[in-house]
């Protein structure tokens, strides 16, 4: 984090940057020597930027574990049950009706209602499809409804032509925008943070299977219902700030599983840390590959995590054999 606070088109000293961010806390009276738009830049701008990348990494990242710990699947990614075209759909409808008006509260807030719609639309479609039990039914239906809102999305960016610039710049992803994100997801990320680390020890019960689980004293179905709400609140909440960032919830609780075990009780507080680092380093590479440029950074984390994903599949598949 000390790099990307470091790392732009302006340079500051590592001393005084570290200065300056003593001065903050409580108690604490430093000179750091940066000039007043030196100041503004690392506050205002760096700062909140790279708190927010590792906000938004971790909050996929264990999600993503939460979402792998219930399918009993490693495939399994935070947008498996219509968040992302929740998300999508609601940001695009916003930003189509009211353009240059919509603000950089009301298209988040429309975000995150609508990948909590999608995520809601898709657990009610498999559960009524699958009152037997399993949880095919459940992802079958994330599929169906990602499928639909995705298509309703494309209409109604066929029908506003002029807004997809706009548009294709939120969905590819971006973690700028100052305090104003921060302080709309904290309580989001706090509530679904606490919920999914609360339920590490219980996951390792539900991956011995339902019945065995249910011979423990363990409701499967409840604990699978509120990790389900958890990560898809998790998710719902990074999306609406950032945009639609891929392979985070993939590729880190992939990483972790294999350098820490697969006990859940370890997965998702170090999934929470490692997607942070992940996206950190992400928005830096973003920030500085093409300066004074900046790519999306849902492309840098696709041309690190597609090649990444394939080389651990080939890993697994070589130890499975």
């Amino acid at each position: 984090m000390i790099v990307a606070l470091l790392a732009g088109a302006v340079g500051m000293p590592v001393s005084a940057v570290v200065r300056e961010l003593a001065d903050q806390l409580p108690f604490v009276t430093v000179d750091s020597g940066l000039a007043p738009v030196e100041q503004g830049l690392l506050l205002e701008l760096r700062l909140p930027r790279v708190l927010l990348a590792a906000v938004v990494g971790g909050l996929l990242a264990v999600a993503g574990a939460g979402y792998q710990g219930v399918f009993r699947n490693p495939l399994a990614d935070p947008f498996l049950l219509g968040a992302a075209a929740g998300a999508g759909l609601g940001a695009t409808v916003v930003i189509a009706l009211f353009g240059g008006e919509s603000d950089a509260v009301t298209v988040p807030l429309a975000a995150f209602a609508g990948a909590v719609a999608g995520v809601g639309l898709a657990y009610t479609l498999g559960t009524m499809a699958g009152r037997a039990g399993g949880i095919a039914p459940l992802v079958l239906a994330g599929v169906a409804v990602s499928s639909f809102l995705s298509a309703v999305q494309t209409f109604v960016q066929q029908l506003n032509v002029e807004e997809l610039r706009r548009i294709y710049g939120w969905i590819l992803g971006d973690v700028g925008g100052g305090w104003d994100k921060l302080l709309l997801i904290a309580p989001y990320a706090a509530v679904s943070t606490v919920l999914l680390l609360l339920h590490g020890r219980l996951l390792d019960v539900l991956a011995v299977g339902d019945d065995e689980a249910t011979s423990l004293g363990v409701s499967a179905r409840r604990v699978r219902f509120t990790v389900l709400l958890a990560a898809s609140l998790a998710t719902a909440a990074a999306v609406a700030v950032s945009g639609l960032i891929g392979f985070v919830g993939i590729v880190v609780p992939h990483i972790v599983r294999r350098l820490a075990g697969g006990s859940y009780r370890s997965v998702l507080p170090l999934s929470l840390i490692c997607g942070g680092v992940f996206l950190v380093l992400g928005d830096l590479v973003a920030r500085t590959v093409m300066s004074p440029a900046e790519l999306p950074i849902g492309v840098v984390t696709a041309f690190v995590g597609a090649p990444f994903f394939i080389m651990v599949l080939r890993l697994t598949r070589r130890a499975e054999t």
